[in-house]
C-alpha cells in the first residue's frame, strides 16, 4: 500500500513538472525589435512582421521599431515587397531584423497566350473548361508590357481669356503605389505611368469636416509656389463627411476576381486571396459576398453568403486558381447582374474588380469596356478597380473601368496597400457619400494673370458641363480628401509661358473697346462644387471665395502635398516643374512628418532619396 501511495504522489509531481513544462514552453512574449535595410541601415516602415500561421500581425512604425506578441517558439515572418522575406523563431524578446533587397522582380517575364484550362471544382460553380493546347510562353521586357495612356500635362491659360478651369475629382491612388512599386524595384517610373493628382491624393489631410447635413465641404490655401518663386500656389481641398464601419449600411458585395493565366503567382491572384480576406475578416453579419470569376468564361462561384459566414466565403476564395484566356467583359456583365440580383435599397451596392487588366475576349478594347461600364453604371451599382501584377498590368482600361464606372482605382502592390485600402480606409473605398462630383474654378483676372491646373489631365471638364447633371463626375467615398494645386502667375509680373499666337489675318480685335470691366473685387479666385447625393440625379452646388493675403505662412500640410506635386513633375518631365529638385523635394517634406502616424510621409521621403540615388549624374 505504501509502494502504490509514493509512485501515485511520483505520478502527480512528475505531471506537475510536465505541465510546468508545456506551459513555460507555451509562454507568451512580447517580441520587439527594429527592421532595417541590410545595405545602408535605413528604417524599413510599414513592414508586415506576423505570426507563421495565423492572422496576428503588425507593422513597423516610423523608426522601423515593431512590437508583437507571440507564444515563445512561434516562428515570427519579415515580409516588406522589395526585399527577401525571413523567418525567425520567437526565442528571445529582442529581435533586430535586416532584410536585404531583393533582385527577382527585375527577372520577371510576363506569361501570354493560352495557359492549359483545368477541370475545376468551386463552391456552388457553373464553370468547367476543357483542357487546351500547349502552353505558349513569350518572354517580354518588363516594361513593353505594361499600358499606361499617354500623358500630355496641362498648360498655362490666360485669365482673361479663360477665367473658368472645370474638371471632376479624382480621389484614386493607384499610381501612387505603381510608383512605389518601380522604385523598390530598382527602375525609375515610365513617365505614363504618373498621374500626379494621384500621387498627392494618396495622402491625408486634415481639412474641415462638413457639418449639417452636407457630405462634403470645400477648404483652400495659398502660398509661394516652391519650384517658381514668382508665382503663387492655391491649394483646393475637399473633405468628405467621416462615418464608423460600424454606421455603415448594409454592403452587398460582388467580387469579381479574374483567374486568367496572366493573374497566376504569389503577387498576383495569390495576393488578391490575401486582399480580399484582409476585407472579409471585418464583414458584418448585415453585409453579404457573392463571387464571380472569369478566364475563358464566366461564372459564379459563391451565391450571395452572408458576412456572418466568414469560413465559407474565405474556403471559396482557397479554391481559386489560374489557367486560360481573360473574358473580362464578360465577367463584368455578370458581376453587375447578380449584383442587381442582389440589390439592398439604400445600402451599398458595389462590385470588387480584382485583375491585371489583360482583357483579350470578347469585350477587351479600351472603348469597348467604356460603353460596356457607361450602360451598366445606371443600375445604381458602384465599381472598385483593384490592380494586380507586375509585367502585364494594364493601367489604361482599368483607368478606364474606375472613371466610367462610378468607381476608385487603388493598385495593390503589397499587402500593407491591401490592408489600407481595404481595412484603414474602408468606408472611402467601400462607401460613396457623394457621386459626380465636379469642381469649377472662376480666377479673377484683375488679380490673376495666368493659371495651371496640375495633374487631373484626364478629368478635365467643359465649363458647361459643371451645370450639366447629365455628364458623369467622380465619386467620394466616406473620409475622402481630394486635393487640387493650381500654379498662378499674379497679374502684373513677367510671363510668356502661356505661349502666344500670330495676329489674325481676317479679323481685328480693338483690345481696349472688348476689355471687360473689373469689379475690383480683392479676391482671387472662387471654388465652386456641385455634387450628388448617392441615390440623386439633382445635383446641389456649394462655393467659396478665396483672398490672397500674399503671405507664406501655410500649413504642413501645404509644403509636404508641394513637395509630392514637385516630384510628380520631375517624373513626368513638366515644361513648368522650374527649380524642382529631388534636394528640394525631401528638404520641403521632411519639414512635414508631423502628421504621419502610419510612415507614409516617411516612406514618400525614402522614396524620393532613393529615385535621387539612381539618377545622379
Amino acid at each position: 500500500m505504501k509502494s502504490i501511495l509514493i509512485k501515485t504522489v511520483m505520478l502527480v509531481a512528475l505531471a506537475a513538472i510536465t505541465i510546468a513544462i508545456v506551459n513555460a514552453n507555451a509562454q507568451t512574449v512580447t517580441v520587439k525589435g527594429k527592421i532595417t535595410d541590410a545595405n545602408d541601415g535605413t528604417a524599413i516602415i510599414g513592414c508586415a512582421v506576423y505570426i507563421e500561421g495565423t492572422d496576428d500581425k503588425t507593422f513597423s512604425d516610423n523608426d522601423g521599431n515593431y512590437s508583437i506578441s507571440v507564444e515563445k517558439g512561434k516562428i515570427l515572418v519579415f515580409s516588406y515587397l522589395g526585399y527577401e522575406t525571413q523567418k525567425i523563431k520567437a526565442e528571445k524578446e529582442i529581435i533586430n531584423v535586416a532584410l536585404a533587397p531583393e533582385n527577382t522582380f527585375l527577372e520577371e517575364s510576363a506569361v501570354v497566350g493560352y495557359m492549359p484550362e483545368r477541370k475545376q471544382s468551386y463552391t456552388g460553380s457553373v464553370i468547367s473548361s476543357e483542357s487546351r493546347s500547349d502552353i505558349a510562353y513569350m518572354a517580354m521586357p518588363y516594361e513593353n508590357a505594361e499600358e499606361y495612356n499617354s500623358f500630355s500635362e496641362n498648360r498655362f491659360k490666360f485669365a482673361a481669356d479663360y477665367p473658368l478651369s472645370t474638371f471632376s475629382i479624382d480621389v484614386d491612388a493607384a499610381s501612387y503605389s505603381n510608383m512605389r512599386r518601380f522604385i523598390n524595384q530598382g527602375q525609375t517610373p515610365p513617365r505614363d505611368a504618373i498621374r500626379t493628382e494621384e500621387l498627392i491624393n494618396y495622402f491625408s489631410y486634415s481639412y474641415s469636416k462638413p457639418d449639417g447635413s452636407e457630405p462634403v465641404k470645400i477648404s483652400a490655401e495659398i502660398g509661394e509656389c516652391p519650384w517658381n518663386v514668382k508665382h503663387r500656389l492655391a491649394r483646393i481641398g475637399i473633405k468628405a463627411k467621416e462615418m464608423s464601419d460600424e454606421n455603415l449600411p448594409a454592403s452587398n458585395l460582388v467580387f469579381l476576381i479574374d483567374v486568367s493565366g496572366s493573374m497566376e503567382g504569389a503577387n498576383r491572384l495569390g495576393l488578391v486571396k490575401s486582399s480580399l480576406k484582409l476585407l472579409i475578416n471585418n464583414l458584418r453579419e448585415r453585409d453579404r459576398v457573392a463571387i464571380v470569376v472569369y478566364a475563358g468564361s464566366a461564372g459564379e462561384v459563391l451565391p450571395s453568403t452572408s458576412g456572418n459566414d466568414r469560413q465559407k466565403i474565405r474556403e471559396a476564395m482557397d479554391k481559386l486558381t489560374a489557367g486560360g484566356s481573360t473574358a473580362g467583359g464578360a465577367g463584368i456583365k455578370l458581376a453587375y447582374k447578380i449584383a442587381q440580383k442582389n440589390f439592398i435599397r439604400n445600402g451599398n451596392n458595389r462590385i470588387i474588380l480584382c485583375t491585371d487588366g489583360d482583357f483579350n475576349v470578347g469585350v477587351s478594347s479600351v472603348k469597348e469596356l467604356e460603353n460596356l461600364i457607361e450602360n451598366e453604371r445606371k443600375s445604381g451599382v458602384f465599381l472598385t478597380v483593384l490592380g494586380y501584377g507586375m509585367g502585364n498590368y494594364k493601367d489604361s482600361k482599368m483607368q478606364t473601368l474606375a472613371e466610367k464606372g462610378n468607381g476608385n482605382h487603388a493598385y495593390i502592390d503589397n499587402l500593407q496597400e491591401a490592408n489600407k485600402v481595404l481595412v484603414s480606409e474602408f468606408g472611402g473605398t467601400i462607401y460613396t457619400v457623394a457621386k459626380d462630383v465636379k469642381l469649377q474654378i472662376e480666377f479673377n483676372p484683375e488679380h490673376v494673370q495666368a493659371y495651371r491646373l496640375i495633374g487631373y489631365e484626364s478629368r478635365l471638364l467643359k465649363d458647361e458641363d459643371f451645370n450639366d447633371d447629365t455628364k458623369d463626375a467622380g465619386e467620394m467615398g466616406a473620409g475622402h480628401n481630394v486635393t487640387a494645386f493650381y500654379e498662378i502667375v499674379p497679374a502684373g509680373i513677367e510671363f510668356t509661358g502661356a505661349g502666344s499666337i500670330d495676329p489674325l489675318k481676317y479679323q481685328k480685335t480693338d483690345k481696349k473697346k472688348n476689355r471687360p470691366k473689373y469689379t475690383g473685387s480683392n479676391e482671387l479666385l472662387t471654388v465652386k462644387l456641385r455634387y450628388k447625393d448617392p441615390d440623386g440625379d439633382k445635383s446641389k452646388k456649394t462655393e467659396l471665395p478665396v483672398i490672397d493675403n500674399k503671405t507664406d505662412r501655410v500649413s504642413s500640410d501645404f509644403r509636404f502635398a508641394s513637395a509630392v506635386a514637385m516630384l510628380g513633375q520631375m517624373l513626368t518631365a513638366s515644361e513648368f516643374k522650374g527649380d524642382s529638385s529631388y534636394e528640394k523635394v525631401i528638404s520641403i517634406a521632411k519639414t512635414a512628418l508631423d502628421s504621419d502616424e502610419q510612415g507614409y510621409r516617411r516612406e514618400f521621403v525614402r522614396l524620393a532619396e532613393t529615385l535621387k540615388g539612381m539618377n545622379k549624374d
